[in-house]
């Protein structure tokens, strides 16, 4: 099959770039970045220049496919009601030009705000529209498939861990280091389900191969992980205190950060697994967050 991917040079996205090539796929990649190009290429991929703003040049990827996997998205938190409309205009675009055909398309979303303080599951209805969270791919996936498009999301856990992850687990890392304590808020009994990224690149290939039919999917490997238990590793890593902070401390700790520190969200992958056949095989994240490389300035 040659798949379409978008994000193709990031973080998830090279993992699933180097999946879809080890399976026997073709991969056409979206890459805005030019000093990115020569590595998407190495890794086996076709590179298709292009961005998330740049709607022709996604269409033109998606015509030139038999699948699409959609993961690009610009995480800068000042700019993120933009971003989200961004991203819903980027999928619509996509999807023009698969409506009538049998050509899958599988976006991207998350389980962090599904369903706070309960277990999601991928029976979970997708969020209503918010302008508190602006960001809503499943609903940009929901109309394409009333509009018949075979399309479908794959639910990612808040923390895509593994070595080089510059994500959630990095930024709390980062914050430990700079204000020598790793807090977690109360009794740090919140739950982050957690996936390691090659572990997750597996759930886009195969919800792909599947023809995007069953989902959405939920690339979680642990339920949750207590915030606790994270803040404990990072601090004997770092030899600073672990302590409980209230509300008001951890927002000065955290900053922005605070609702994501906070939020409890467990998440569950029955039906990923039943249905894909999918057993992560990766270290959790407690055991991968305990190696150096995570601490190496």
């Amino acid at each position: 099959m040659r798949v379409f991917v978008t994000g193709a040079t990031g973080w998830v996205g090279a993992a699933v770039v180097a999946d879809l090539i080890a399976a026997g796929h073709q991969v056409l990649g979206l890459c805005r970045a030019p000093d990115k190009a020569a590595a998407l290429a190495a890794a086996g991929a076709e590179v298709h220049h292009g961005s998330l703003q740049d709607l022709e040049s996604l269409k033109r990827g998606a015509e030139q496919a038999d699948g699409v996997i959609h993961l690009a998205f610009n995480h800068d938190f000042t700019n993120f009601a933009q971003n989200g409309a961004d991203e819903r205009r980027a999928i619509a675009a996509i999807g023009e030009v698969l409506v009538g055909s049998d050509r899958p398309l599988v976006v991207t979303s998350g389980v962090a705000l599904l369903a706070p303080g309960t277990l999601a599951t991928e029976q979970t209805p997708i969020r209503p529209e918010s302008e508190a969270f602006p960001r809503n791919p499943e609903a940009a996936a929901a109309a394409l498939r009333a509009n018949g498009v075979r399309v479908t999301a794959v639910r990612l856990a808040p923390s895509v861990h593994g070595h080089g992850d510059h994500g959630f687990v990095p930024r709390l890392i980062q914050l430990a280091r700079e204000k020598g304590v790793s807090p977690y808020i109360g009794e740090g009994l919140n739950r982050w389900p957690a996936v390691h990224r090659v572990d997750a690149a597996r759930v886009f290939r195969l919800a792909l191969e599947r023809g995007a039919e069953g989902g959405p999917f939920h690339a979680i490997a642990e339920e949750g992980v207590p915030f606790r238990d994270i803040a404990a590793v990072i601090g004997r890593r770092l030899d600073v205190p672990v302590v409980s902070q209230t509300a008001e401390e951890a927002a000065q700790h955290f900053g922005w950060f605070t609702r994501f520190a906070a939020i409890d969200c467990p998440a569950a992958s029955a039906h990923t697994r039943a249905l894909l056949g999918w057993t992560p095989a990766q270290p959790g994240l407690l055991a991968d967050l305990d190696h150096p490389a995570y601490f190496t300035v």
